[in-house]
């Protein structure tokens, strides 16, 4: 069986924050290759007509305090960001670019961005604040400058959000194993069991 776990998701999505602090255990428990790939909702919701939870009447409400009740369940820091939804543009092409140099560098980073906005409640559209990240882990401001403006890095999350659409994804987080799709936050407990049985 495949042993490749793709992990799709928005910054912007709080229910990606806490998948993203808790993925990297679920791979090293079934010693699994995990590929994370950042992309943006807003083109593919444009696609599904489907709006952000947190700008939805009605289910606005709900998902605030689904999202603070899971937060004490999982005994993790949260915050709604004060610009919600959010463009999380420079923040993915700051991943890519820091996948290029580095792997490990870029889910480190991912998780910052995440603490960024959902622990300490920063606006992480902000391309000073993205900068800033990727200052933390070793590089210099005009690399990540020029790297956001690079015309490779904008095409590879073009491609990333266009082999997205082509697999299907439409929500975040998103996970596919063994071509099994899996969609939400509360949907990790079923992918363990079907990678841990193989599927049914």
């Amino acid at each position: 069986m495949n042993r490749e776990l793709d992990f799709y998701f928005d910054f912007s999505s709080p229910y990606a924050y806490f998948a993203a602090m808790d993925v990297d255990k679920l791979a090293e428990r079934y010693d699994l290759a995990l590929h994370w790939h950042p992309i943006l909702l807003g083109a593919i919701f444009k696609k599904t007509g489907a709006q952000p939870l947190l700008s939805m009447p009605l289910k606005q409400d709900y998902a605030q305090h689904d999202l603070e009740r899971t937060a004490r369940l999982k005994k993790l820091p949260f915050i709604i960001p004060p610009k919600m939804p959010f463009m999380s543009l420079a923040a993915c092409r700051a991943f890519y670019w820091l996948k290029q140099k580095d792997k490990a560098l870029a889910h480190t980073f991912a998780k910052n961005i995440f603490k960024a906005g959902y622990q300490m409640g920063l606006d992480i559209s902000d391309k000073g604040i993205v900068t800033d990240l990727v200052v933390t882990l070793g590089f210099k401001t005009d690399e990540i400058l020029t790297g956001l403006k690079d015309q490779n890095i904008k095409d590879q999350l073009r491609s990333s959000v266009d082999t997205a659409q082509d697999l299907g994804v439409f929500g975040s987080p998103y996970f596919i194993f063994n071509n099994e799709p899996f969609w939400g936050y509360d949907r990790m407990s079923l992918l363990e069991e079907w990678i841990t049985k193989e599927g049914w």
